[in-house]
């Protein structure tokens, strides 16, 4: 198993377990990204890493259910699908050209969707009153990329919010979620 797939096993684990917790009248609660409630998170995640992984590999997309409509078969037709892809020991090695420079399924899949994943699930569970608590070696894999250089980059990206300040000796995960424009 790619390190990679073992990975996204570990982190999407966490996130199902927010998801399938969700009591079902939480699901419009408003999410900490502004304008967003718990659904759209689930949303979020099904739409835009379909979207890019299986079009700059050219895969043929799953049908996945709407999130609007069911997020909990959403997620799960979603981790399913992108953990089978990353057990593909073929796809995870295969490179392709991408905004970030050429890298392999796996190292763009670490570098833009794993992170991704993980912040939403301290997302959905502030949304819906669950475990804020985020797998503590990922936190610490994020917080040693934090730097003004990448703080200013992300912010320009227009997919973050503005670093929040945060005391020096606050949590890694709440420096990482600080970094990431979450008040935590």
């Amino acid at each position: 198993m790619h390190e990679i797939a073992a990975r996204y096993r570990n982190v999407g684990g966490g996130f199902t377990e927010r998801v399938v917790a969700v009591p079902l009248e939480r699901w419009d609660d408003p999410a900490p990204c502004e304008g967003w409630v718990a659904r759209d998170v689930v949303a979020h995640l099904v739409e835009w890493i379909p979207a890019f992984f299986y079009g700059q590999w050219g895969l043929e997309a799953p049908t996945f259910p709407s999130a609007a409509e069911d997020p909990v078969a959403a997620w799960w037709t979603f981790h399913d699908a992108v953990q089978s892809l990353l057990d593909d020991p073929e796809l995870v090695v295969q490179e392709r050209d991408l905004p970030m420079g050429r890298m392999t399924f796996a190292d763009a899949f670490a570098m833009i969707a794993l992170s991704d994943v993980l912040v939403h699930t301290w997302d959905l569970a502030r949304a819906t009153g669950q475990d804020e608590t985020l797998d503590a070696h990922e936190v610490h894999a994020l917080a040693q990329g934090i730097s003004d250089e990448a703080a200013a980059a992300m912010q320009a990206s227009g997919h973050y919010g503005p670093r929040v300040p945060v005391p020096a000796d606050a949590s890694e995960q709440d420096q990482v979620l600080a970094f990431m424009g979450r008040q935590p």
